[in-house]
């Protein structure tokens, strides 16, 4: 097929998706694998694709493409697995894949990638309804850098309120963790290079995707708008206000939100709600997929970031949402991700809610100490939901777990991923 790209570790790093993507093919025609660009796509596919004795086509490459459009029902043939890279370049190939799948059922027929949400492009054909299974594939999560198991969601959910963890790490390396980011490139790197990367491949991203994507060539409004949201990770999002800052209209900012999610640079996290409430924010919150990203784009560091305060906060929030919302895409525990806040201004960071109505709610502190009034917010929301709470926790920068009350346990962020399953 083709050879596997060099790690920038000297290793190669697992994978938590490529069980996933390998159980998907056994059982389904068409496997798609979505997620930012040098989160690692290219990589698990070709080490998946070289397993089971795939053919490799990117459409990256021009002259790929050219004969994608010119001949693609003869382009999408092959006799083996079939593997094509960046299906975002050219959707329209998807209509000749759904011919061939429909004439040939049998599973494990194609493997793509895609470096944009594919099924919510605009230009999409056809979907594939009952033929292909998507997974999404993040820059690497904490756990995946250190080989730690990384299964707080299930853990959590399994151990309720006897969920417990004991934690050596410190206010500087979660900073550092921070500031790294998930991308194998940048987490490869010294951090001087690290900027260097990371201002390059925000250029690239704007240039490359955002711009072919949304036909405009304003990447000015772009880049200003991207800061605005990093500044405000971990908080509301409301695009009336990001509109008056920025002088447009608040239709465009809406649309170009949109982007920046369809190319896997933001995450919006809904409003928690079971059944309607005059006193609960529906506004939906925002974070930056990598924590890397975010703190470059607002020129913050480790040094800047130790000094307490300032915009800790609210990028630590992003952080941990984000490594939970990794943990989701694998973890077998099925469960939705959301936040609560009343218009009181009473909240609560993270809500996890399985299929059976059962939730945890988790705060976010920068701080290693605790206080009873942590749990604020928890206790409002538990109020509401009776014993349908199984837990609330609040992570902090602590090493060790503490109870304050029957279903109230504050926990080191550090759990999110040293946390296994019994």
């Amino acid at each position: 097929m083709t050879s596997v790209p060099p790690s920038p570790f000297g290793r190669m790093v697992p994978r938590r998706a490529r069980s996933g993507v390998i159980e998907a093919l056994n059982d389904t025609r068409v496997v798609l694998i979505n997620g930012a660009r040098q989160c690692g796509k290219s990589t698990l596919v070709v080490q998946v694709g070289n397993d089971r004795g795939g053919e490799w086509r990117t459409l990256d490459e021009a002259a790929t493409r050219e004969a994608a459009r010119f001949d693609p029902t003869s382009f999408v043939h092959a006799n083996n697995l079939l593997v094509i890279d960046e299906i975002q370049r050219d959707p329209d190939l998807l209509l000749s894949i759904k011919e061939t799948v429909d004439s040939d059922p049998r599973p494990d027929r194609f493997l793509l990638t895609g470096s944009a949400r594919v099924l919510g492009l605009k230009r999409l054909p056809d979907a594939l309804p009952g033929r292909m299974e998507t997974i999404e594939l993040w820059p690497l999560s904490q756990g995946e850098i250190d080989a730690l198991p990384d299964r707080f969601s299930d853990a959590v959910f399994e151990a309720g309120p006897d969920m417990r963890h004991q934690s050596t790490e410190h206010r500087s390396g979660y900073v550092e963790r921070h500031v790294r980011g998930g991308f194998p490139d940048a987490v490869a790197r010294t951090r001087r290079r690290r900027s260097a990367f990371l201002d390059n491949y925000m250029s690239d991203l704007i240039n490359r995707d955002v711009i072919q994507l949304s036909e405009t060539q304003r990447g000015h409004e772009m880049r200003s708008l991207i800061r605005l949201v990093a500044a405000r990770s971990g908080q509301l999002l409301v695009p009336g206000t990001l509109a008056g800052l920025l002088r447009l209209p608040q239709s465009t900012v809406t649309r170009y939100l949109a982007l920046l999610e369809e190319v896997f640079l933001i995450k919006r996290i809904p409003a928690w709600s079971r059944s309607p409430s005059a006193r609960a924010v529906s506004t939906t919150k925002v974070a930056v997929v990598d924590s890397g990203i975010a703190a470059n784009l607002l020129d913050q560091d480790t040094r800047t970031l130790n000094r307490g305060g300032g915009a800790l906060g609210g990028l630590l929030e992003g952080f941990v949402a984000m490594e939970i919302a990794r943990q989701l895409s694998w973890s077998t525990t099925r469960a939705e991700m959301s936040h609560y806040r009343t218009k009181d201004g009473v909240e609560v960071d993270i809500v996890l809610e399985n299929r059976r109505g059962q939730v945890v709610a988790i705060d976010v502190k920068a701080s290693a100490t605790m206080r009873g009034d942590d749990f604020r917010g928890i206790d409002h929301l538990a109020a509401r939901l009776g014993e349908d709470l199984l837990v609330g926790i609040v992570l902090y920068m602590g090493e060790r777990s503490l109870s304050f009350g029957p279903k109230k346990r504050a926990l080191p962020i550090a759990s999110l991923w040293e946390s296994g399953v019994q």
